[in-house]
């Protein structure tokens, strides 16, 4: 995941300045040093690291900061404060009113068409909007096949021409059709190059200037690192570049790109490309994702996950059933079904302020552990699930075959069901009482 090995280093020498009573000039600079490695190693812009550094130490000996909080305390805000400024201060919203053109450039390999389909997916089910997809991409044989059956998975029209060579008179005629027939999304997905050239630059002119986009979003690719920075600034010499979207930022460990980039360029990131599925884009928010990078969780985006992953309905359901009792086996099975849509453990786990590092080892077991209890509930029958307490030992058995796990997986199953049960009893007599079972 983006910034893993930068978010360990900066909170490991956080955990070693909050032990020290004060800070002094000595350890200040060790602690310095220490940040400065921490940033190159993470390829973050030789420049950006000086100035970060810098700034880090112009704060850190303001007397204002230093007499009300600890030097943990003050550090981690500090860093934190820091990181913000590098990521771009705030969330730089979409300027979406009326019909809106959203145009996406950006070099070949970088993920254009798929981030074209991500975010009319995201901008579909977070702001109801109509959108159509528009393959402009001419050159490439296979760009609007792939446009069109990323249109299909998720239910939005794409509009193409495959005998015309002509992108400009394409997109004036999908601006048209989109007036016609009552979108208020329209997404351009232009063709890429290896590199840049004065005939594509001059091809996203003339498409810029027909259709007037209100937005033209940069796709660059987390993995290339610096060469991100130098494709933005060329790209914004001959474009109007609102707007920058980081894909693959979840195969790149370091994250050194999107900490350079908006600094170096002035280019607001817009969107984050967090994985290959459809789902996974997320709108970039500076503060949050520094919180993530200094362990301190994001529990907003976390919920916002959780309202569009998990049925509202079934979840009062499943809850009501818990505190009447009634809590079956295929109630547990659906929600964990639903805590499984949010995404992997280890995704889930980076938004949780607090929580302990994890090996990948532990993930898996993890995972697997939830794989095998979905196994063994699916192969009991209807009674069984309603009513566990029949399950003897030739019922446990039967059932471990059909899964073909051990009966000892079946027995875990039951037990961990039986905890949670208990566990809600205890919650609501405590409420009865009362109580809160949260400790608020």
């Amino acid at each position: 995941m983006a910034f893993e090995q930068l978010g360990d280093k900066l909170q490991a020498i956080i955990k070693k300045v909050k032990g020290q009573a004060k800070l002094t000039e000595q350890n200040m600079e060790e602690m310095l040093k220490e940040i400065r490695i921490s940033l190159l190693e993470a390829d973050v812009n030789y420049k950006v690291v000086k100035e970060f550094t810098s700034s880090v130490k112009e704060q850190a000996i303001g007397q204002n900061v230093l007499s009300t909080l600890s030097p943990g305390q003050m550090i981690l805000k500090i860093i934190k404060d820091e990181l913000v400024k590098l990521l771009g201060e705030e969330n730089d919203a979409l300027n979406i009113t009326g019909l809106t053109g959203i145009m996406m450039v950006g070099l070949q390999g970088s993920g254009k068409t798929t981030t074209s389909a991500k975010i009319a997916h995201l901008l579909r089910k977070k702001q109801n909007k109509k959108p159509l997809l528009v393959g402009l991409d001419v050159y490439r044989p296979a760009a609007i096949d792939q446009l069109i059956t990323l249109g299909k998975s998720i239910n939005v029209d794409v509009f193409y021409d495959k005998e015309s060579k002509d992108v400009v008179d394409i997109a004036n005629r999908a601006l048209a059709y989109a007036r016609e027939k009552g979108y208020d999304l329209i997404i351009y997905d232009t063709a890429g190059r290896l590199h840049i050239d004065e005939s594509l630059m001059q091809e996203l002119k003339d498409v810029s200037l027909a259709v007037k986009p209100k937005e033209v979003l940069l796709v660059v690719d987390a993995m290339s690192g610096q060469d991100s920075v130098n494709v933005a600034k060329e790209f914004n010499d001959k474009l109007r570049i609102t707007g920058l979207v980081m894909s693959k930022l979840d195969g790149d460990a370091r994250g050194g790109a999107a900490l350079s980039i908006k600094h170096l360029t002035g280019i607001p990131i817009k969107f984050s490309g967090i994985g290959e599925k459809i789902e996974d884009i997320e709108i970039f928010y500076p503060e949050r994702m520094a919180e993530r990078i200094l362990g301190m969780g994001d529990v907003l985006t976390l919920i916002e996950k959780a309202e569009e992953a998990i049925d509202e309905k079934e979840a009062k359901k499943t809850v009501n059933k818990m505190m009447s009792g009634t809590f079956t086996l295929d109630d547990m099975l659906v929600q964990m079904e639903q805590i499984n849509r949010l995404g992997s453990m280890k995704g889930i786990m980076r938004f949780i302020p607090g929580m302990p590092k994890v090996s990948d080892e532990q993930m898996e077991q993890a995972q697997l552990q939830l794989k095998k209890t979905k196994a063994v509930i699916s192969s009991m029958t209807k009674e069984e699930r309603i009513h566990p307490e029949i399950l003897k030992a030739s019922r446990k058995i039967r059932i471990a075959k059909g899964c073909g796990l051990q009966a000892s997986d079946v027995n875990r199953v039951i037990n961990q069901h039986e905890k949670m049960k208990e566990m809600m009893k205890q919650m609501k007599g405590m409420m009865k009482n009362g109580k809160n079972p949260f400790g608020a």
